[in-house]
């Protein structure tokens, strides 16, 4: 239900159209640069604020775990802020021994756990989760874990990272997780970009991954609340689950329930030495800086850490062919819905481009779903529609929600018809244009700040090319009527779609008082 509302222009007439070409003209001047270490650099300069947005994307996100760790590529986004032998800590060789005993103690903890799985399978537990499920031995050692943690606490400086950064000036501090990627980034003033140079390839070559076990829990915590305590999380979830079948896009990025407690540290350390490695990592810089000058700082800082042993491996399984068409009905505590799913193509697939002028073709209150089914037949009081292209494959998204008084079947035989409409006849030019238009202006706003200049290269980069920054453009606007009715017609077949039907959750009975 992303991208609902794209973008209005408040332009008209000759001025909107303007935008495509401004647009294609636009080309941002990356210098790319690799370290001796096999560090990707890309460095945009921009003189007009005498500030830096620098981060730093390592490719790998949840489609680089493998069931058993699910979750694992999100909690080291977590623990990337956790410091270093000389960030995050009072007594650093306390620290270290307090991290292995508490290893040895997990191990313990993790052999009761064999126990209870076993238990469940046979039936004599109900839930791996549950505290009382836990064995007098497992509870004896989680007291004594807990001890430990209690410890640690007293050593450590919480938030050490930031408070540093924030006392040079710094702001915005931040990372994130998605499929493919974990990017991490802030903004800092031009004449502390040696401090950042220093921070980020301390953390990366010198990591303490303290609180590891504390910080599972709070991951969890997380997927908690974003996930199973919000009306349709769990449902989304399953969803997804269902729509990929044998892709890994299949698992949620925050884990699975039983993945999450279950990472131990080892599987993390591995985990990092693969896919934090150098030759997996790309550094970025934007703004007031001079590009030589500042290569070199990279290099002197960065080639610190050794290039890893092991190559990140590719993900290989790809999503099998779906031979009929998935339906999940479900009932939730929301407004009723009809959510809609097709496999379509990765990131810069050639027909990418014409599926994602497809999607705002559809989208938006000037769309012609809004138009169709809220404005024309008033069964619908929001729609969506939009094209997802990630790394290794694709979908698109269009639904609506019912408006009270209309039936579900109609809004979905709707979304089905404007859509068969595009696959029979061509878009008008004008029409087309428009869209056009509006892709341009929205690409152009993105590279309106260092910061968002920033968060594209991450992205792009992230997904395989940061090249595409400068090249979609150019490929969105060579889009034709004929590539958007030829997409309609070859991706939007009821076997390649997944429907998921929410309804309204029927309130509890009331008891009676007679």
């Amino acid at each position: 239900m992303l991208h609902r509302t794209f973008l209005r222009l408040a332009l008209a007439g000759a001025l909107a159209y303007l935008a495509a070409p401004l647009l294609v003209a636009q080309q941002v001047p990356v210098v790319e640069k690799t370290l001796s270490n096999g560090m990707k650099l890309l460095l945009v300069a921009r003189h007009d604020d005498p500030a830096v947005a620098g981060g730093w994307v390592a490719h790998v996100g949840s489609s680089n775990e493998r069931p058993g760790i699910t979750g694992i590529a999100h909690l080291f986004e977590h623990m990337m802020f956790k410091g270093t032998p000389t960030i995050g800590t009072t007594n650093y060789p306390r620290d270290l021994e307090i991290i292995a005993e508490q290893e040895k103690l997990r191990d313990q903890m993790r052999a009761e756990d064999v126990k209870l799985r076993t238990a469940i399978r046979r039936g004599d537990a109900d839930d791996l989760l549950k505290p009382e499920n836990k064995s007098e031995r497992y509870k004896e050692l989680e007291k004594k874990f807990n001890a430990l943690i209690a410890e640690q606490r007293q050593i450590l400086v919480k938030n050490e990272f930031d408070k540093i950064y924030r006392s040079a000036g710094g702001s915005g501090m931040n990372a994130y997780t998605s499929d493919d990627l974990t990017a991490y980034f802030i903004n800092v003033p031009a004449n502390k970009l040696e401090l950042w140079m220093w921070m980020e390839s301390e953390r990366i070559l010198r990591p303490v991954f303290r609180e590891f076990y504390a910080e599972r829990d709070v991951v969890f915590e997380e997927r908690r609340m974003r996930t199973e305590s919000t009306p349709l999380g769990k449902f989304e979830e399953t969803f997804n689950a269902l729509f990929w079948e044998s892709h890994p896009y299949g698992w949620p990025t925050v884990g699975w329930p039983s993945d999450i407690p279950a990472i131990s540290k080892a599987q993390a350390d591995e985990f990092y030495g693969i896919y934090y490695a150098p030759q997996n990592l790309t550094v970025i810089l934007v703004g007031d800086f001079d590009p030589e000058k500042t290569a070199a700082l990279a290099e002197k800082y960065f080639t610190r850490i050794p290039r890893g042993k092991t190559e990140a491996p590719d993900v290989v399984t790809l999503e099998v062919k779906q031979p009929a068409e998935k339906r999940m009905n479900a009932e939730a505590e929301t407004n009723p819905q009809v959510d809609i799913l097709w496999h379509t193509v990765p990131v810069g697939h050639r027909d990418s481009y014409a599926l994602g002028i497809l999607g705002q073709i559809l989208s938006t209150r000037t769309g012609r779903l809004y138009k169709g089914l809220v404005l024309g037949k008033e069964i619908a009081t929001e729609t969506w529609a939009h094209q997802m292209s990630q790394k290794w494959a694709g979908a698109f998204n269009a639904g609506g929600e019912v408006k009270d008084g209309a039936k579900l079947d109609d809004v979905e035989a709707a979304i089905y018809a404007e859509i068969e409409k595009l696959a029979r006849d061509e878009v008008p030019a004008e029409e087309l244009q428009k869209v056009k238009n509006n892709f341009a202006a929205g690409e152009y706003r993105k590279l309106s700040s260092n910061t968002a200049i920033l968060m594209q290269l991450l992205h792009h980069d992230g997904n395989g090319r940061w090249q595409e920054l400068n090249e979609a453009a150019a490929k969105y606007q060579a889009v034709t009527a004929a590539d958007v009715k030829r997409v309609a017609k070859e991706y939007f077949t009821k076997e390649n779609r997944a429907v998921a039907v929410y309804t309204r959750k029927p309130a509890a009975a009331k008891p009676d008082k007679s």
